[in-house]
């Protein structure tokens, strides 16, 4: 066996980078050697279980990890053209690049993740306590929502409002790895994320440090533009199609519905979570 150069090596930096791939010859023939597939729709990479990392991926996700210091990256992958682009952004790097070809960034994660040359594992974020957020303007509280699409646009809604934290549940809640890191595309370096094991009690905590707890429902009379909001705010948001659970439901101060003119009269709880912190930011005027 001999070890071959990749074709499109290239300088960078006053470096050379080399990247090379194992090949096999037998009777005249070049073989690549190639890691064996599994049948089906690959599943997205975790790490090994127990492990207790979290994989980033994508431009903003991982430099926005690699921006934050409180973030401990354990290892970044990267293809030459990443590099380059880190480089001249200014972007420093804790951790020393792997070059890798974007096929095997790709060979890491489920089809349709556009990952833009770069991968990073890392620790995960620490979890606030509850006694932390009583300087809080607004802060979000999930209940229950299991997609990670939805849970990460909800964070980039909460950064872009300055939302102080996001409460979920540490049971029936995406880990904040993967595709819900991507869909934050950043948010999740900026939004801090606290895990609690009963909502109803976190919610409970909340209010004893002078929250105003604001349950959204589609179905209840009042509406949330026309309600007197005062901070701190917490808004709480359940899963689509199941709504708040009746524990959450009962521990909120009140509950309202957004106001929609249209036919439909409920949205993508992402969508929701948009339009109410817009209605709230306006109201308490934060």
């Amino acid at each position: 066996m001999a070890l071959r150069p990749v074709r499109g090596m290239g300088a960078f930096d006053g470096r050379f980078f080399a990247l090379c791939r194992v090949a096999a010859v037998k009777d005249g023939r070049k073989r690549a050697f190639r890691r064996d597939r599994p049948r089906g729709r690959p599943r997205e990479f975790r790490p090994p279980r127990g492990d207790g990392g979290v994989v980033l991926y994508g431009w903003h996700t991982v430099t926005a990890a690699l921006a934050n210091p409180v973030r401990r990256i354990r290892r970044l992958l990267a293809t030459e053209n990443a590099v380059r682009r880190l480089a001249d952004d200014g972007i420093a790097l804790p951790v020393a690049p792997e070059l890798v070809r974007p096929d095997v960034i790709a060979a890491r994660l489920s089809p349709d993740a556009v990952h833009q040359g770069l991968l990073a594992e890392a620790d995960p974020l620490p979890s606030p306590a509850l006694s932390k957020l009583a300087a809080a303007c607004i802060v979000v509280i999930l209940d229950q929502i299991t997609d990670p699409h939805n849970v990460g646009a909800i964070l980039r809604t909460a950064a872009a409002f300055a939302v102080g934290a996001v409460v979920t549940t540490a049971r029936h809640s995406p880990e904040a790895t993967g595709v819900l890191a991507k869909s934050a595309s950043g948010a999740l370096e900026l939004v801090p994320i606290v895990t609690v094991q009963n909502l109803a009690r976190a919610i409970g905590e909340m209010r004893e440090q002078g929250f105003l707890v604001v349950g959204l429902d589609s179905d209840v009379p009042d509406d949330l533009s026309a309600m007197q909001l005062a901070a701190p705010l917490a808004l709480v948001l359940g899963a689509e199609g199941k709504g708040l659970r009746q524990g959450t439901r009962a521990a909120c101060d009140r509950l309202a519905r957004l106001n929609l003119p249209g036919a439909i009269k409920s949205l993508n709880v992402s969508n929701a979570a948009a339009l109410a912190l817009y209605i709230a930011s306006r109201s308490i005027g934060a």
